[in-house]
């Protein structure tokens, strides 16, 4: 009998064969574009006309005034207890950006149309009589080449950073207090994002320590831009969800009783990483028998029994934007009648609400067309109450470079909004929890379900469990 770890390390290779021969037997997302071949560590190439309009539109809406994005810092591989890599860039600067480098900033200086001020650098301004003429100010920290043997070679000022970026003027970020004191001089607003990338950082903590600078928070600018989504953004999601969809199929083909909820977890993680997924976008949720009724549940730790439900919520994130995913899987191939019963309900309210989602509706009107839905179509699925009873959340929340994005409830939906549509149902006394969650983009015409290719009827669920893996000998079976 082989040891534990050598068993364990057998049956990991062994449901990794099974996911990829799954895989393979579906259509896969195309292969990752590279990362940038001269500069291994700055990530995926920059759209760079997609960061430059963003740039004009946010100086369009500023009127005369400098905003001041800090990039991220990168955490203390020593002492944060780090469970990926060491780095994700902020949401606000990478929207600018796309640039995964730490310990940067991006100043924005809006003139007044016809001012005759400044230049337009890389922010999208066009000339001629009238014009706005504004500037976009990169600064890098310089070069250490002794500190690139350990961390890798990092992207400072230069003529590289000009044309990876877009961006015509990047300097060094020791002109960051010079740039700010010209731009203080000026007696314009300034906008910062309040945020924990900006807490504690000296340059921040002055604007906001002096009380003769007009320091504005430039989050609520900037969610209100993101919450509409550019074509680069929808690629980005949608290759985020093509990866996900795909990691579900995997863990379709994989499921049976007796495997633990983390070796689950292994097979969507390792189809993530196979398809080119840069992180997760948040914890994987594995969650079977009594841990399905968990919303947030993300130990993974049990063991699966036959008869059970697992509920799997997971999101790739790919370019810095991340999906969101659930499906349920009986643990032994098919469902039960009753949990046929629940899970049927729960995918006909999935339904309804993906027949309502338009331009116009909000997210809080479609909360009540599922809770209505459910109510009302409950019969006896949930024996002598309605199964609402047991719906314990919102139906939606709109998806981007967080899992849960910018937009607040009562604003009406619009064409590129991208939401969720995730009803549950979860009985605590019965062990049974069934979730199902898609990823919706709103069109003119109505919506696109961006999630298809993930089985979602009862059918399309069982059928894709139907497998005859390799027997794998796994941890903890009785032989």
């Amino acid at each position: 009998m082989p040891s534990t770890r050598r068993t364990l390390a057998l049956f990991l290779i062994g449901v990794a064969a099974a996911a990829t021969s799954a895989a393979a037997q579906q259509p896969a997302p195309a292969a990752p574009p590279p990362y940038v071949d001269e500069l291994p560590g700055m990530g995926r190439p920059i759209d760079t006309a997609a960061t430059a309009l963003r740039r004009a539109a946010l100086l369009g809406r500023l009127g005369e005034a400098v905003a001041v994005i800090p990039a991220a810092r990168e955490r203390d591989v020593e002492t944060d207890y780090i469970q990926d890599n060491d780095f994700r860039q902020s949401n606000t600067f990478f929207y600018f950006t796309q640039l995964e480098q730490p310990a940067a900033w991006l100043v924005l200086v809006a003139h007044s149309r016809g001012s005759g001020a400044g230049t337009a650098s890389g922010a999208g301004a066009a000339g001629g009589p009238g014009a706005r003429a504004d500037s976009a100010i990169l600064l890098l920290p310089d070069r250490v080449p002794a500190m690139e043997r350990w961390t890798g070679v990092k992207l400072g000022p230069g003529e590289l950073a000009q044309r990876l970026t877009g961006i015509a003027q990047v300097l060094s970020v020791t002109k960051l207090d010079s740039i700010l004191a010209a731009q203080r001089a000026r007696g314009v607003p300034v906008y910062a994002p309040a945020d924990r990338y900006s807490a504690g950082l000296p340059a921040y903590e002055r604007l906001r320590g002096d009380s003769t600078v007009n320091l504005h928070d430039l989050r609520p600018i900037v969610d209100s831009m993101r919450q509409v989504k550019d074509a680069a953004e929808l690629a980005a999601l949608r290759r985020a969800i093509a990866i996900t969809d795909s990691a579900q199929r995997a863990v379709a083909a994989s499921v049976e009783p007796g495997m633990f909820e983390y070796q689950v977890e292994a097979v969507l993680e390792g189809t993530f990483r196979d398809l080119g997924a840069d992180r997760v976008g948040f914890p994987s949720i594995v969650g079977s028998g009594p841990n399905s009724t968990t919303l947030h549940y993300d130990v993974n730790r049990r063991r699966m029994n036959a008869g059970e439900t697992v509920v799997v919520d997971i999101g790739a994130e790919y370019g810095q934007y991340t999906a969101d995913v659930t499906r349920t899987f009986p643990v032994s191939g098919t469902f039960t009648p009753h949990q046929r019963a629940v899970y049927e309900l729960v995918l006909a309210t999935n339904q309804a609400v993906l027949d309502s989602v338009r331009p116009g509706i909000t997210l809080a009107r479609l909360n009540t067309i599922a809770r209505d839905y459910m109510r009302t179509h409950s019969g006896t699925a949930c024996d002598t109450v309605t199964c609402d009873r047991y719906f314990i959340h919102g139906v939606t929340h709109p998806i981007g470079m967080d899992v849960h994005d910018v937009g607040p409830m009562s604003v009406p939906l619009a064409p590129g909004m991208v939401i969720t549509d995730e009803p549950g149902i979860y009985i605590p006394q019965e062990a049974l929890g069934v979730r199902i969650e898609d990823d919706v983009l709103v069109t003119v015409s109505g919506h696109e379900l961006l999630t298809a290719s993930a089985p979602r009827t009862v059918a399309e669920i069982e059928r894709a469990m139907q497998r005859t893996p390799a027997p794998v000998r796994r941890p903890g079976r009785e032989e």
